[in-house]
């Protein structure tokens, strides 16, 4: 007997709109997400396009279709061990780390007061620092604080499991391994971005005030570490002299081979979040070519009348920093020849988007590229949807999980 219930893998934008969109259907559908949330990388920004609103926008209305639909379950710090069997009938084993704090937590925060270990947030890519207990942001979902247990002591845990006045701590939560049977399998791992510390010429993790384009991003939220204010990360100071440099490892044999779709756009975005906070800012952009897909090019053509902000076709050789931490870039201009040495107050790389399963392999054979890009995989019943399988922005990623809800519902219910 064929299975038609759909397993999503990544609860970001286009895992949810897949699950949603399969379950309002009438499948059963199980997100599993190895975060203690959902929302992906899009909870990361501080806005996106192509309206310019904040990621609680689209995402609050997909979190309020999912608590009312009693046919999306959730498992969030979750991973897939292993797929066996085929389309239609799939077994999938599952593995769900422990949160340490259970569905009676109310978010009240008096946990995290009574945490005192802080370690760096990867939600805000490092910028900042969180508390041992903690949620990443106020708009998370599920709603509940998560305990990082091994960052603690004993007297430290202790505290914290005094603080809540609900039960909701329970310190000998442990690890669960359980079973799920599924019919199709939709694949949206989404992507992260490429590791700085790779572009060792360009000062990336190195040098304090050169930051990838997910890290200006934080800078710039309102929940991210320094308030929304966009500040250098050496000295806290007001940059008045910003760079940004494109395909900072995209484009590039050594490193991304491809073109990140949206990270031109995402720079042009990050200048008007600068234009906002700082007026007589003046910024430039390093760029080998601009590319603002479909209708984006309106975006570009607003965002080139600033009069403060400077387009430079060339390509970043070098970054190096004086003894004011200010960062010097050596480029080349590609239209007058020209080498020269300039000097930033904060230069901003604008990373590629790298593919999470880079490195890994997808379960049951789906075929991937050799960028970890899934290609393939809908016959096995394996159907990749989102940045999973290539770059794309918010607008995009929503279509790309709708398809995949369709080839899913079609996997199951032609049987």
């Amino acid at each position: 007997m064929s299975n038609n219930s759909i397993l999503v893998v990544g609860g970001g934008f286009a895992g949810i709109t897949a699950a949603l969109e399969a379950a309002e259907v009438g499948h059963e559908v199980y997100i599993v997400e190895t975060k203690p949330y959902l929302g992906g990388r899009v909870a990361q920004l501080k806005h996106y396009f192509p309206k310019m609103c904040p990621p609680s926008c689209g995402l609050e209305i997909q979190f309020q279709r999912i608590k009312k639909n009693p046919r999306v379950k959730v498992f969030t710090m979750a991973e897939v061990e292993s797929v066996s069997g085929g389309p239609g009938n799939f077994d999938v084993k599952i593995k769900q780390n422990p949160r340490y704090i259970n569905e009676k937590c109310t978010a009240c925060g008096e946990c995290a007061k009574a945490a005192s270990t802080t370690v760096s947030s990867e939600f805000d890519f490092g910028t900042g620092k969180r508390k041992s207990a903690y949620i990443t942001h106020p708009f998370a979902f599920p709603q509940r604080y998560v305990l990082d247990k091994d960052a603690c002591d004993a007297g430290e845990l202790e505290a914290i499991k005094n603080a809540c006045s609900y039960g909701a701590v329970n310190l000998d939560d442990k690890e669960r391994v359980f079973d799920l049977k599924v019919g199709s399998v939709v694949w949206a791992t989404g992507w992260k971005p490429y590791d700085l510390s790779n572009l060792d010429n360009l000062g990336g993790g190195t040098l304090a005030n050169v930051v990838s384009n997910m890290q200006f991003e934080r800078l710039a939220a309102p929940n991210g570490p320094t308030g929304g204010k966009i500040v250098r990360p050496s000295d806290k100071a007001a940059p008045k002299r910003i760079a940004f440099v494109q395909c900072a490892g995209s484009r590039d044999q050594n490193h991304l081979n491809y073109c990140s779709y949206i990270c031109c756009m995402a720079s042009l975005k990050h200048v008007r979040y600068l234009r906002e906070q700082y007026p007589d800012a003046s910024v430039t952009v390093y760029y080998i070519d601009l590319r603002t897909p479909g209708r984006y090019d309106k975006f570009k053509a607003m965002t080139e009348k600033d009069p403060k902000l400077s387009l430079v076709k060339g390509k970043v050789a070098a970054i190096v920093e004086d003894g004011s931490k200010n960062p010097i870039v050596t480029v080349e201009n590609a239209v007058t020849g020209i080498k020269s040495d300039e000097q930033f107050d904060m230069v901003v790389l604008a990373t590629g988007m790298q593919p999470s399963m880079a490195g890994a392999q997808v379960p049951a054979g789906a075929p991937m590229d050799e960028e970890g890009f899934v290609v393939g995989g809908d016959e096995q019943g394996i159907i990749a949807a989102g940045c999973a399988k290539q770059p794309l922005d918010v607008m995009k990623t929503a279509q790309s999980g709708t398809s995949a809800a369709m080839k899913a519902i079609q996997t199951v219910v032609g049987r």
